[in-house]
């Protein structure tokens, strides 16, 4: 059965944005680093990173927006929606902090999304996926060995680089499991062969993140409670502020065209 049939049109628009949400906010935290980085080298790899989310949010949105047939763009997904309409996971949400909040972020985000986007792209019966997954997959694994050399660094690094690396995993880590907690149109798109299940890569993440804690000699976590809410458009204040920054040019000058 095609997936069009076997799902409805807007519960696939709504299980693509998810992930299309996530790229795109946790594209802008990195674009915050311009500038700032600690370092000429660490400024471009920053700023690449970015730039790779970002052209996989602009390949989902566009997907998303041929699916729903009614006119919407990439430009319409990413800058005119209210902060209740974005379905990122609250993780790539979080605001950067220092370089040790940022890397350790990555490190969560790829670890789940390099095996995710290899899934996608050897399983969906949706082509468009899997041709954004096939590119994808690639630029997360350079994510991954880029995040995870940092974490290592800095974990077994000086005292300061080790205590703010320590500080990044207490108040990260406890926004990891939203990233395996399918919403119900990602569980209708599962159904459907549109997308993997989340828990189907949770080995390879657990994995992922032992061996780069052992070597950076960070002791993970045991938390209780996960934080959720961002699959249900319930994000944090933080949130707020990053979509005034995100959203001002299409806001301030409508139908702007450079």
């Amino acid at each position: 059965m095609p997936v069009a049939e076997a799902m409805s049109a807007d519960r696939r628009v709504a299980a693509i944005l998810e992930i299309a949400d996530d790229c795109l906010i946790l594209g802008h935290r990195l674009s915050e680093w311009c500038g700032h980085a600690p370092m000429l080298e660490e400024e471009l790899a920053l700023a690449n990173m970015g730039l790779d989310l970002l052209g996989q949010a602009r390949a989902l949105y566009a997907h998303a927006g041929e699916i729903e047939g009614s006119g919407r763009d990439e430009d319409d997904f990413a800058f005119l929606r209210r902060e209740r309409d974005y379905v990122n996971c609250l993780l790539v949400e979080r605001e950067n902090r220092d370089f040790a909040h940022t890397m350790l972020r990555q490190l969560y985000f790829a670890a789940f999304m390099q095996p995710y986007w290899r899934a996608v792209a050897g399983s969906s019966r949706d082509e468009t996926l899997v041709g954004i997954a096939a590119k994808a997959e690639k630029e997360m694994a350079y994510h991954l060995r880029h995040a995870g050399e940092w974490v290592i660094r800095l974990g077994d690094g000086t005292e300061e680089s080790a205590a703010r690396m320590a500080e990044a995993v207490i108040e990260l880590h406890r926004y990891t499991g939203e990233l395996f907690t399918p919403s119900p149109a990602r569980t209708e798109a599962i159904a459907a062969g549109l997308l993997p299940d989340p828990e189907s890569v949770r080995a390879d993440w657990d994995g992922t993140i032992a061996t780069v804690f052992d070597e950076a000699r960070i002791e993970t976590p045991e938390i209780r409670v996960m934080q959720k809410g961002g699959r249900e458009g319930r994000h944090g204040e933080e949130m707020g502020h990053l979509l005034s920054e995100l959203q001002f040019m299409q806001r301030a000058y409508p139908g702007l065209e450079w």
